[in-house]
């Protein structure tokens, strides 16, 4: 995906991200996301959210307004930043409101806000992208959203400790406190969701996890609720349950 920008301060509408639900020659320019969470190519801005995905406002005026009050959390916490980047997974609630949505990948559209009742909305899914050993007998995991988890081994150099969570599998935590609740592993046989390049949005069973001669990228195989078998790399692959999925999904999704 192209980058947004690159170190430019401003954003023309042109140059916006395909899935930004804006109309491209309405105006010259649009808000850019601001460094942060996500990748600027993979987020939209609070504003564009409030306003042109959820439609709680008809301006950039009104959806400032919005904003600045308070009236948004995201993942648990208020943001008064309309140019904060809001990606994958993140749980967005309407403070007073009673609402509550996560965003999560759709075929063509990349992202999009479902709605997701309290209680799930307290909970969000991260990937582990990587992890390093820290001092004090710490392993930490660095996520798909920018956060890191610190967790407490005895021997960070026993390969037991050291990988009871793996790169690419899915920590289910709670926020913003971000206490671990579940662990997904990225392995044959659980369910998985795509979440960019051209089968994002797909659900599938991973069948298999395999290296592709004289290529970088692992290739994974999947099997979606129809039985048909598809294809995409491990990069896109973000694991959502074992036996069953552990957020809810998009209508169709699964089952």
């Amino acid at each position: 995906m192209a980058r947004v920008g690159g170190g430019k301060r401003h954003l023309k509408r042109l140059a916006a991200p395909f899935f930004w639900p804006i109309h491209k020659k309405e105006a010259v320019w649009a808000v850019k996301p601001r460094a942060g969470p996500h990748p600027q190519e993979e987020s939209l801005p609070l504003l564009v959210v409030v306003r042109d995905v959820l439609k709680y406002a008809e301006t950039s005026r009104e959806a400032r307004k919005l904003i600045a009050e308070g009236r948004i959390k995201v993942d648990g916490r208020v943001r008064k930043d309309y140019k904060f980047p809001v990606g994958l997974m993140d749980v967005i609630e309407i403070v007073g409101a009673d609402e509550y949505y996560r965003m999560v990948p759709y075929p063509t559209k990349y992202l999009i806000p479902l709605r997701i009742d309290a209680e799930e909305a307290k909970y969000k899914p991260v990937r582990i992208e990587n992890k390093t050993t820290v001092k004090g007998g710490h392993i930490q995991l660095n996520l798909h959203d920018g956060r890191n988890i610190l967790i407490k081994v005895s021997d960070p150099r026993s390969p037991v400790e050291a990988e009871q969570y793996k790169t690419l599998g899915t920590l289910l935590i709670t926020v913003p406190e971000q206490e671990i609740k579940e662990y997904v592993p990225f392995e044959p046989g659980v369910i998985a969701i795509v979440s960019s390049g051209r089968n994002v949005g797909r659900i599938g069973r991973i069948e298999e996890i395999s290296e592709r001669l004289g290529r970088k990228k692992t290739l994974v195989k999947m099997r979606d609720v129809n039985g048909e078998v598809f294809y995409t790399v491990a990069s896109y692959v973000f694991p959502i349950g074992k036996e069953e999925p552990i957020i809810k999904l998009p209508e169709g999704g699964w089952k």
